[in-house]
């Protein structure tokens, strides 16, 4: 029986169940049965229901009549549109956000980079796509655009599984952690339209690499 957290136990199972989606221990396609999952937490199926739908709500499984819930497949078709709205949502917090930065955002800025390259240098896998959404937010946080924040962190978390696949090369990791680096130079140095337009750059090469690798499978 797997051990379950002290957060609400739907909560949990969903966290547990995304974790175990985005590590790829359930593959895309795959059935998830709610008796199983019940049996393996220990827990009645309510918990689980509402667990899948949640995820259901992210993206990343489907309920299906007939069929229950099944992981997502990733298709390309989905993930040009969750870039292109990144693309347009990001570039315009940034925006905002940029000529508003403080002393304070930096050092969390700075922090998270630190903790990004702690991960590299770990191998934690499961970390890279958190710090990696951790630093987009924070470089957004103070636009003072809730709306376009909202959105934005619902596509962060939709891409978390995108970013982990694309982030399964050194290569990868360590443009990630240049480039996360140079925005937060040209933040500090007031170069709003320069830093905008890394970002833009930034966000394509992950859905350039993203379609290579979905492409070839």
């Amino acid at each position: 029986m797997r051990q379950i957290g002290h957060r609400t136990l739907s909560s949990a199972i969903s966290e547990q169940i995304r974790q175990e989606i985005l590590s790829g221990k359930h593959p895309a396609g795959s059935q998830l049965r709610q008796d199983a999952l019940a049996a393996s937490f220990g827990v009645s199926r309510i918990p689980v229901r509402e667990a899948l739908i949640q995820l259901e709500s992210e993206g990343l499984v489907q309920i299906l009549p007939h069929k229950g819930a099944i992981v997502t497949p990733l298709v390309l078709d989905e993930i040009n549109d969750v870039f292109d709205l990144r693309v347009m949502l990001e570039v315009r917090l940034l925006k905002a956000a940029c000529p508003k930065m403080t002393a304070e955002t930096f050092v969390k800025l700075d922090a998270i980079q630190d903790s990004f390259a702690a991960a590299i240098a770990s191998n934690d896998i499961r970390r890279w796509g958190e710090l990696n959404a951790e630093f987009h937010l924070a470089l957004y946080a103070n636009a003072n655009l809730p709306r376009s924040l909202q959105f934005v962190t619902g596509l962060l978390q939709t891409s978390d599984r995108y970013t982990r696949l694309q982030l399964s090369s050194k290569e990868a990791l360590l443009r990630a952690q240049n480039e996360h680096k140079k925005l937060i130079k040209l933040c500090k140095d007031g170069r709003t339209k320069d830093a905008c337009a890394l970002l833009v750059s930034h966000i394509e090469a992950v859905r350039a690499d993203l379609v290579q690798i979905i492409s070839a499978l």
